[in-house]
């Protein structure tokens, strides 16, 4: 673990935190209900998460189930995206490979970089990797950065305002 690395992690979270509208939660609780945990940040580029396998991610073979993988990759790539432009964004697509089984009781490290960032958009890609440090799987997305009026208009949506 880095902990400088943490703290400037911790510095911007706080700083956005202070900026979102009520509702919002950063980490979000997806990201808490797996038990994540953040292991390296650098600034607005890269991010790297841990994830225990869960008994409830594990498939009939006892292997984490391929959503759960997806989920943590996206669960690393959302708050990278958020972080990196500093405000929300959503995932448009999500596209994983597996390439080994992962077994209960094990960890997986997610490691993922911003790509490509525009005005609207930006473009991340990652790889997981078990506790023995080898590849599991890698994972590509695209995410669209919302406007401001974006965050709000759903937000009123939500509250039952037009």
């Amino acid at each position: 673990m880095d902990h400088e690395s943490l703290a400037t992690l911790e510095r911007e979270m706080q700083e956005l935190q202070s900026l979102a509208g009520a509702g919002q939660t950063f980490p979000p609780n997806c990201f808490v209900s797996m038990k994540a945990k953040f292991v390296y940040y650098d600034s607005r580029t890269s991010l790297t998460v841990s994830f225990p396998v869960l008994e409830e991610s594990l498939n009939p073979l006892r292997n984490m189930q391929g959503g759960f993988i997806s989920a943590a990759f996206d669960n690393t790539f959302g708050p990278l995206s958020y972080l990196a432009a500093r405000g929300p964004c959503v995932t448009v697509d999500l596209h994983a490979q597996y390439i080994r089984p992962v077994d209960a009781g094990d960890t997986i490290m997610v490691a993922a970089r911003v790509v490509s960032r525009g005005m609207n958009s930006m473009f991340l890609s990652a790889e997981a990797f078990n506790a023995r440090k080898k590849l599991i799987a890698t994972c590509s997305a695209n995410m669209t950065i919302l406007k401001k009026s974006a965050v709000e208009t759903s937000r009123d949506d939500k509250n039952g305002r037009e």
